[in-house]
């Protein structure tokens, strides 16, 4: 692609957004400069395992351990990171009126920190995490003490940072983690997020068509959209004549489908953009 072709396209998300009422679908390459990993490289492929499955999670108690434990070393990378430059400016945007609804695929919540209000978490987020015999949630943090408390020679372990609260640990390491159980009826407790093999719930689906149908168009912001959760709302805004735009730093599964494409960092093309507008 050539400068002006990069122009071009650039040209036409800008003129996208200042149309306003413009949906907004992001996922995890918006966050990598936060600190928090992706899953795939540049083109699409996966650069590690596949996430934790549900039913491995639901099923097996040592999947659980083993889940909790890694988790317990990486929230705090992603409940102490901060918004970027794209979140701020996607939050700006909003503020303007260019954007209608921000559906994001992250589970980072750093969209809500960024001040943004109009955000549709398809796939939940960390913050909170369910019991799934009573349905009551528990802040993370909270949830995090409650780990801490009960298991005390986790602290300070050796850890790297993966995506979405993981983290690579030493092999057995979870082998006797004590997992928290609900304080209100002993029940199993697991993040409020759509785990890989699970469905999102058809309410955030439904609310998510219902804004494409009204908007003037889709924007993708950070996603390769190789999770059909996320490419659907690409194949319905194209069905519907609504035009689909991408920034994205590498190929996308709905390449074919988009009116323009800017191949930038999110971060920098967001924040330029932003002060345009």
């Amino acid at each position: 692609m050539t400068a002006c072709d990069i122009d071009s396209h650039a040209q036409r998300v800008a003129a996208l957004l200042d149309q306003g009422s413009v949906v907004v679908l992001t996922g995890a390459g918006l966050s990598t400069s936060c600190g928090i990993p992706d899953y795939r490289d540049h083109d699409g492929l996966w650069k590690r395992s596949r996430p934790i499955d549900h039913k491995d999670f639901l099923g097996s108690e040592s999947t659980r351990r083993r889940y909790w434990a890694r988790s317990f070393l990486g929230w705090p990378a992603v409940g102490q990171a901060s918004p970027g430059r794209g979140h701020r400016a996607l939050a700006q945007l909003e503020s303007r009126q260019r954007i209608a609804l921000l559906i994001t695929q992250n589970v980072d919540g750093l969209h809500q920190k960024a001040g943004s209000r109009s955000v549709l978490e398809l796939h939940g987020g960390l913050a909170r995490v369910l019991c799934l015999a009573c349905r009551q949630t528990w802040p993370r943090a909270a949830v995090q003490d409650w780990m801490s408390a009960a298991n005390p020679r986790l602290a300070g372990a050796a850890a790297s940072i993966a995506p979405d609260g993981d983290a690579d640990v030493a092999e057995g390491l979870h082998v006797d983690f004590r997992i928290p159980e609900c304080p209100d009826c002993g029940g199993m407790l697991k993040p409020d997020v759509v785990f890989f093999g699970d469905s999102v719930p058809r309410q955030r689906v439904s609310a998510a068509m219902a804004a494409i149908d009204a908007a003037r168009g889709l924007l993708v912001v950070g996603s390769s959209l190789m999770v059909y959760s996320g490419f659907r709302f690409v194949e319905h805004a194209h069905q519907r004549g609504k035009p689909v735009m991408a920034i994205n730093l590498g190929r996308t599964r709905a390449d074919h489908l988009l009116a323009a494409k800017v191949q930038q960092d999110c971060d920098e093309f967001l924040q330029r953009l932003q002060i345009a507008a």
